[in-house]
């Protein structure tokens, strides 16, 4: 049985790695490992091979909610965008705090984490609000070598930020854990660690910057104000808590009703007319990677299972001693997630949250740590994919390490904070609101 497991792990592997050497896109390259899993999982009737269809529609449907939420929380972001409210907050918040640049920092940090945290992807921070914000920060004088690096922190923090963290819905999904009381275990430290960020890398430099002419760049529709703006979020947070406050008399709407919801209020208060079918239709576009993602690693999750290699995983991290484990997991998180994206929650977080609830660990509290260093990945080839966003947003020319090297500092901090929060759970599980 051991042989057999192995052998099947081997071909994932294998299918992995040709896709790759092909220059095939992650997606296809989990979906090459899939179907090469469960095909030589078919040979020892692990599954039987009539059963392939059902385990694979089965797995495409594991994070349904995860998409809904993704594609209702992208399409409320991109009409706000539309609507003029991203370039007015980003003007606002360089102008009225012009004199107190720290103020200034902390609320385009703000901004950053924002599109993030309501749709679970640092990309989407970065493509709404990259750009006008990198602007702002040169504006304020940061160098132009820091201000990738601030993005890309920020865009990292900003997905693993409450209410929607997809790596942690992923493992509550595959561990039977709900997803709640999130909200102080990760809504804390990311605006710790995003602050540390804005401080560190977001020194004034000699001669660096130019106010006016950030102010000349950015345009604002003159109908737009706060009240546009903020109103579709206040409403929002309202259907958020509405059915906590009031359980008995309030319908639990679910997060892609909420998002839908707000959405239509953005759409009604904003100053400028939106086509509601093209942006929907370019929200799809720009989502379907990400979509993809969700769709192959559900099916990934689904074969492991039935084939013993999700086991066989369970297994080894067992018997990894727990000095070692904690050792490893600096470097094997961020690793995971550069190679396999959000694949690697479903494939090591699960049986790591598993393994360590057991040994009495808070199994929420040791996800939300493992969510703040996945997010780091994100800057690891070969995907990459923030770490190439935070580049072209903000119109970096020098080479990709020396951008990578001037994260060390927060990059070193978040990975302390979340393995401190991981060892120390027990002791933290007062963050938990149920």
């Amino acid at each position: 049985m051991l042989l057999q497991t192995l052998i099947i792990s081997a071909v994932i592997i294998l299918g992995y790695v040709l896709a790759k050497w092909k220059k095939l896109s992650v997606e296809l390259s989990l979906l090459v490992a899939t179907l090469g899993g469960v095909i030589a999982g078919s040979a020892f009737k692990t599954p039987p091979f009539w059963e392939i269809p059902r385990h694979l529609v089965e797995g495409s449907f594991t994070y349904l909610d995860v998409i809904l939420v993704f594609f209702t929380a992208t399409l409320f972001i991109t009409i706000i965008q539309e609507s003029g409210g991203v370039n007015f907050a980003v003007r606002s918040a360089v102008v009225h705090f012009a004199n107190f640049r720290f103020l200034s920092l902390f609320f385009l940090m703000i901004i950053v984490l924002i599109p993030g945290a309501l749709t679970g992807a640092g990309s989407v921070s970065l493509l709404v609000v990259g750009a006008p914000v990198a602007l702002a920060l040169k504006g304020l004088g940061v160098s132009e070598t820091k201000i990738p690096a601030i993005l890309f922190i920020l865009a990292g923090l900003a997905a693993a930020a409450p209410p929607v963290n997809i790596w942690a819905m992923i493992l509550c999904a595959g561990t039977a854990i709900p997803y709640v009381g999130f909200e102080l275990p990760l809504g804390i430290p990311v605006l710790i660690l995003g602050m540390l960020t804005v401080i560190i890398l977001g020194r004034r430099q000699p001669e660096s910057g130019n106010l006016q002419t950030f102010l000349e760049t950015i345009d604002c529709h003159p109908k737009m104000n706060w009240i546009r703006l903020l109103t579709p979020f206040v409403v929002f947070f309202s259907l958020i808590v509405a059915y906590r406050w009031f359980p008995f008399n309030f319908p639990i709407l679910g997060l892609p009703l909420e998002f839908l919801i707000a959405s239509l209020v953005a759409l009604a208060l904003s100053p400028v007319r939106i086509n509601l079918i093209r942006v929907a239709s370019n929200t799809v576009s720009k989502l379907l990677p990400l979509l993809a993602i969700m769709v192959i690693v559900g099916m990934l999750q689904q074969v492991m299972a039935a084939t013993g290699v999700k086991g066989l995983i369970s297994y080894g991290t067992l018997i990894i001693p727990l000095w070692l484990l904690f050792l490893l997991l600096p470097a094997i998180i961020p690793i995971s997630e550069g190679i396999l994206t959000y694949g690697g929650a479903a494939i090591i977080g699960i049986p790591l949250v598993w393994y360590l609830n057991s040994l009495g660990y808070h199994a929420t509290i040791v996800i939300a740590g493992l969510s703040l260093l996945w997010p780091l990945g994100d800057g690891l080839p070969p995907t990459a994919l923030i770490g190439r966003l935070s580049i072209m947003v903000s119109g970096y020319q020098d080479s990709y390490w020396r951008f990578l090297k001037q994260t060390w500092i927060p990059w070193l901090i978040i990975t302390v904070t979340g393995m401190l929060m991981i060892i120390f759970s027990a002791k933290l599980r007062f963050l938990v609101i149920g």
